[in-house]
């Protein structure tokens, strides 16, 4: 099975495929799924969730289409169609620090399926009173929530996904509801903006312990590569926290916590079984550290003839990417920014950043703090279509300004 991993910077359509997870009530009809080599097979689903900065995030879904072109139209023909009857609604983020929610098995023609449309319920409360698609922020009430219109006829997601016959394709969506959902100014408005990485469910991962000294709540454990988050999680009450279905490789482990240094493992590897990188006993604990805040705003030149003027970039995220000396860069913190005015605010830590190295059978490993990079953050916009701009920044005891702009 040959599957894409969706990132942030791309197109947000292509994200939505995490939303699949309501398929564990559907039930196959329609179309045969185009010019397959022959036989039948199947498709396994199940889904999970990064951490989250809502107490809920709920979405229904009423139907979804798969088709082995990714340019066919809606009327074409070729189409597998499955319906959620009645619409299924379900919590998000209930599934985090590895847990699943096994959503069935889809039979389907043999064959490579690169389109698959999402069809969301209207967002109009159920008889139960229920919203269809709705968001509580942490302490708040909950607010329905705003989904693109695209949602009306089925969004477009890009997959790369090989059925072959006789045997099962094994997924695992991995959805982002943080990210995913974004404030709309003053507005007390929030807007859907989906996104999800897709991986084969594979026997390997990284496991651990943090201090249940931090606020896990606000606690963040990510494989990272090249900078970048591959799969993240949070851990639970005991301070645990798993990380599963990693592709074969070698990972950095980067751990924030609001109001701790940040923590990172480098070289922790993940091949056909889980790596164990300490116990309870040696469980991470960052060392406290004042935190600053860096707040922006993203905008975008245009030039009209004589006429030079600025625009928010309302679909752009911000990430603050840290140097370790020595390598390697390290993702510290990501942000949507306002879906209305593309403003956006990070609280990141002014400690050194504590750096470890994993070996295997050692009970813990060494942490040093990186008094070089203590404070000192690169703020990465990207926006799909666009080239993405950096700007470096040194943080102090206050507010610090990081607006970004892209040109033309």
């Amino acid at each position: 099975m040959s599957l894409n991993t969706m990132k942030p910077d791309r197109a947000r359509a292509a994200r939505w495929l995490a939303v699949i997870g309501a398929a564990a009530a559907l039930a196959a009809c329609g179309g045969g799924g185009g010019d397959a080599p022959g036989g039948e097979g199947s498709l396994r689903l199940a889904i999970t969730d990064a951490p989250s900065c809502y107490e809920n995030v709920f979405v229904t879904v009423e139907k979804v289409r798969v088709h082995q072109s990714g340019t066919a139209g809606d009327n074409d023909g070729g189409w597998s169609e499955l319906v959620v009857s009645p619409p299924k609604r379900i919590d998000l983020v209930t599934l985090t620090n590895g847990v699943l929610e096994e959503l069935g098995n889809m039979p389907l023609a043999a064959g490579r399926y690169s389109q698959i449309r999402l069809v969301l319920a209207e967002n109009t409360a159920s008889g139960s009173g229920a919203l269809a698609n709705s968001v509580k922020p942490i302490g708040g009430a909950e607010t329905a929530l705003a989904t693109p219109s695209a949602m009306q006829s089925g969004l477009k997601l890009k997959a790369n996904v090989d059925v072959a016959a006789g045997q099962m394709a094994d997924v695992v969506l991995d959805f982002d509801a943080c990210k995913s959902v974004v404030k709309a100014g003053n507005s007390g408005r929030y807007n859907l903006k989906p996104v999800v990485s897709v991986m084969p469910r594979v026997v390997s991962g990284v496991t651990g312990y943090v201090t249940t000294t931090l606020s896990l709540s606000s606690t963040t454990v990510a494989a990272q590569q090249n900078g970048a988050t591959v799969r993240s999680t949070v851990p639970d009450a005991t301070g645990k926290f798993s990380i599963p279905f990693l592709p074969a490789g070698t990972y950095t482990l980067v751990i924030t916590s609001d109001g701790r240094a940040t923590t990172v493992l480098t070289g922790v590897p993940a091949g056909t079984t889980t790596t164990v990188v300490n116990g309870t006993a040696t469980a991470f604990a960052p060392p406290v550290s004042s935190m600053a805040d860096v707040t922006g705003t993203v905008t975008a030149t245009t030039v009209s003839g004589s006429t030079t003027s600025s625009v928010a970039v309302t679909d752009a995220d911000v990430r603050a990417l840290q140097l370790l000396t020595g390598g390697p860069t390290i993702e510290v913190a990501t942000r949507a920014v306002d879906a209305t005015n593309a403003t956006y605010s990070m609280r990141l830590p002014l400690a050194a950043p504590l750096k470890g190295t994993y070996a295997a059978g050692t009970a813990t490993a060494t942490l040093t703090p990186d008094t070089a990079a203590a404070g000192k953050y690169t703020l990465r916009a990207e926006a799909p279509g666009r080239t993405a701009v950096e700007r470096s920044v040194t943080l102090g005891t206050s507010t610090t300004s990081g607006n970004l702009n892209f040109l033309p």
